[in-house]
């Protein structure tokens, strides 16, 4: 077993120093019983998530997509990363486990998108770099490394893509993008706005990033939406906070029985040129279709809006994205954590410089 284990590992290394149409096996021609790929690629090495045709799924150390794994981000153009923490939760627990399974169920993607033909791995230089070191036992401690790990990661060109981990980690690490890019504009997909200002008398929560973050100047107001929001309140307007800074409110109720696809041009033309970081809790897909999440509420928005919300963000300059709330201890088929990746690829394919077919 130890043989076939080593095998594997040299093929996989092997696997991953080709070029990247040579990996995928595209379309190629035998000569003397030899496998030769054609060449149609700039020559240029990426890394390529593997194909089941050469590589089981079901082997290897978990990544997302199967891609190699990296101590930083240093030379990559996007990054994986997770941040698993739940120690920012008002109900249902587990999504610290959110990275993990999300990294489990992404073996099935691939290295194209069939919907729009983007072509994300012959554009940039991706590959996971494991979970920020958080601090199970101190909140407020686990945010500090939160905005000192992004501080890194931004400071060498790349572009985070967060699996949570509960919508807490939202604040620390827009503190470190604002630092870099000035206030940024934000479309935040949620059936809750978190914009609380204290709860059970903390300031740091899920329930609160987004008021932090106006606080500390960390958002262009003018430039922030907020989609899918829903649910009871604790007042006949749960949003008023929202609208009196700015945002642009989207309630569920909205967006029922239709396409997104309008409502995120109109999207496009508030977000300008400017950057933008793109935030998407889990909760905001009806818990039907996303049932392991922590603060489900009913009549939410289908995984096809889901996926035109973020397809819709083409275009824009996005400076980072995360995926959070996914826990799976509330979902045993998977379901919710395979959800959370595929909308982490469509969010890889929306990103600046990425080569369409």
């Amino acid at each position: 077993m130890f043989w076939r284990n080593l095998s594997l590992t040299r093929a996989a290394a092997t696997f991953f120093s080709l070029p990247p149409r040579q990996a995928l096996g595209h379309r190629s021609s035998r000569t003397g019983g030899c496998l030769i790929p054609n060449r149609e690629s700039s020559g240029s090495r990426y890394n390529v998530p593997p194909s089941a045709e050469f590589v089981a799924r079901v082997s290897g150390i978990s990544t997302m997509a199967k891609l190699p794994y990296r101590e930083t981000a240093d030379g990559l153009d996007a990054a994986f990363v997770g941040v698993p923490i739940d120690t920012g939760t008002s109900n249902r627990p587990g999504a610290r486990f959110g990275p993990r399974q999300i990294r489990a169920e992404s073996a099935l993607l691939r290295a194209y998108n069939s919907g729009t033909r983007a072509a994300p791995f012959e554009s940039l230089m991706v590959a996971d770099i494991g979970d920020v070191n958080v601090n199970m036992y101190n909140l407020k401690d686990t945010c500090k490394r939160i905005t000192e790990a992004y501080r890194k990661i931004l400071a060498t060109g790349c572009i985070p893509l967060t699996m949570g981990g509960d919508h807490t980690i939202a604040y620390p690490i827009l503190q470190a993008v604002a630092e870099k890019h000035g206030p940024v504009g934000l479309v935040h997909v949620d059936a809750h706005a978190d914009t609380s200002d204290v709860v059970l008398g903390e300031r740091i929560s899920h329930g609160t990033p987004f008021r932090r973050c106006v606080e500390e100047g960390l958002l262009d107001c003018r430039r922030v939406v907020q989609i899918g929001l829903r649910g009871s309140g604790y007042s006949a307007d749960s949003y008023e906070w929202s609208r009196a800074q700015g945002f642009r409110v989207v309630q569920v109720e909205e967006c029922w029985f239709k396409s997104l696809s309008p409502l995120m041009s109109e999207v496009r033309a508030q977000m300008g040129v400017g950057p933008v970081y793109l935030s998407f809790d889990i909760d905001a897909l009806d818990p039907g279709f996303a049932p392991g999440t922590g603060t489900p509420e009913i009549a939410g928005l289908t995984p096809i809006q889901g996926v035109e919300i973020i397809r819709g963000c083409r275009g824009l300059n996005l400076v980072g994205c995360d995926l959070v709330e996914v826990s799976p201890p509330y979902d045993t088929t998977g379901n919710t954590a395979l959800t959370g990746a595929n909308l982490l690829f469509e969010m890889l394919c929306v990103l600046p410089k990425i080569k369409y077919y």
